[in-house]
């Protein structure tokens, strides 16, 4: 077996010296890599595939934890921009697009307002709840905002006496926040 490092796109081999293994595509009688990675040429097999040398982004799925910025608060919904996936560090996420938070997923309580509970700019932490549609929920206790800043003058809000507080201009604001708020833990 020999080993060569390539990126995606490189020429790893023939369809007339080999078969076209993991990790790898055909075209025009070419063999491409699909991934950065060391190539592996299995010699009695006939077969040419690359092995990955870093890992692939990681792919939202049903009940992770993940983190983003609020981006959009509608009438029975917010509209989050997902940045990170707890147990990720700081990898990018694979398509990570936007997912909604319904009222319904925000506290195990009647939310009537949803105002009150999230708003442009807030940090959440939130589980997911279904991929095809991705919906999120910040129900659980620790879950919910992280990091929210003054909607008057956009100063990061402080935890006084269990309220937002900004300590620029006093404005006090609601939210439904997670255990973690103001710690950066996710």
């Amino acid at each position: 077996m020999e080993e060569q490092f390539v990126l995606p796109g490189d020429i790893v081999g023939t369809n007339e010296e080999y078969e076209a293994g993991e990790g790898t595509y055909t075209l025009r009688g070419n063999i491409y890599s699909t991934r950065t990675g060391n190539v592996e040429v299995d010699r009695k097999k006939r077969n040419v595939s690359v092995r990955a040398t870093s890992e692939l982004p990681p792919v939202i799925k049903k009940d992770d934890i993940v983190v983003g910025n609020v981006v959009n608060v509608r009438d029975s919904m917010a509209l989050v921009q997902i940045a990170a996936i707890k147990g990720h560090g700081e990898r990018e996420v694979n398509n990570p697009g936007i997912a909604a938070i319904h009222i319904s997923n925000i506290k195990e309580d009647y939310v009537k307002n949803i105002a009150n509970e999230l708003a442009l700019m807030d940090v959440v932490k939130a589980k997911v709840i279904d991929t095809d549609s991705m919906r999120l929920s910040i129900a659980a206790k620790e879950l919910g905002v992280m990091s929210a800043v003054c909607g008057r003058c956009g100063e990061p809000l402080a935890i006084e006496e269990g309220k937002l507080k900004c300590p620029a201009c006093g404005k006090t604001e609601k939210r439904k926040l997670s255990a973690d708020y103001g710690t950066g833990i996710i």
